[in-house]
């Protein structure tokens, strides 16, 4: 168990990660706001007006369900990966449990995060779609997509301490999971034997379930279960990476 020491530590980690994300830009944490609205709009834009055979309704809102937890998927994976080579003075000097380096990294990324969690519920409400008691399942649901990225961090940090190429994978493997997860697309398109596949990716399984609450107003779960499916493959994922890093921390001395 960590002590109040450790939980100090994992606080300012937090805090700096966060400072060093925004250093030196002008716009600051506003690109919180921006990256998003951009995208949005350019979906939006070539799904609407480009091909004006899409049916979605309330498509900014559609679209901003998988954009909001994409982002912070790829930006948490991304930055989490290079947590402890980036950090290789601190856990080389530093007598402290390995594992909250990587963790920290992932939970500097949800402040950005909340921000633009608050944007989607602020275009939910201007939409007109109102709050619905099945907003009581998304605490829950974040939470659950925090834990499925600290499993792959921690796995992908450890990994790249001993291979440098690591961080390279993880970006073109976000690359192709824009692609693979229905950001911008319904799932009634992907074909029936695939859709049990997309169900238990955590990712599709959150965008998913957004789009139930936030749109829909009906439960996130239904006929397919999909915060228990989220909640099996994210607990899965960190006792695997936990597993993992637990395995190979203990040589990274030698090559950091």
């Amino acid at each position: 168990m960590w002590n109040g020491d450790y939980l100090f530590l994992l606080e300012n980690l937090i805090v700096k990660d966060f400072k060093i994300r925004y250093r030196n830009m002008s716009l600051g944490v506003f690109w919180s706001l921006l990256n998003p609205l951009v995208l949005m709009g350019v979906l939006t834009f070539v799904f609407v007006k480009v091909m004006p055979n899409n049916n979605v309704p309330n498509f900014p809102i559609f679209v901003l369900c998988g954009l909001v937890p994409f982002n912070f998927f790829s930006i948490a994976w991304n930055n989490g990966t290079l947590s402890v080579a980036n950090n290789a003075g601190l856990i080389k000097r530093i007598p402290v449990p390995r594992e909250i380096v990587p963790i920290a990294s992932v939970l500097s990324t949800t402040i950005h995060l909340a921000i633009q969690i608050a944007l989607l519920l602020l275009f939910v409400v201007a939409f007109g779609r109102g709050v619905n008691w099945h907003w009581l399942w998304l605490p829950l649901m974040w939470v659950l997509e925090i834990v499925f990225v600290c499993g792959l961090v921690l796995a992908t940090s450890a990994l790249d301490v001993y291979l440098r190429d690591m961080r390279y994978i993880v970006e073109s493997a976000c690359t192709v999971l824009f692609w693979l997860v229905p950001i911008f697309y319904t799932l009634d398109i992907v074909p029936r034997e695939y859709v049990t596949v997309y169900e238990f990716n955590p990712l599709a399984a959150m965008i998913l379930g957004l789009r139930r609450i936030l749109i829909d107003g009906v439960s996130p779960n239904g006929d397919a279960g999909l915060v228990y499916k989220l909640a099996f493959t994210s607990t899965v994922t960190f006792i695997l990476g936990l597993s993992l890093y637990s395995r190979l921390k203990n040589k990274f001395f030698d090559y950091l």
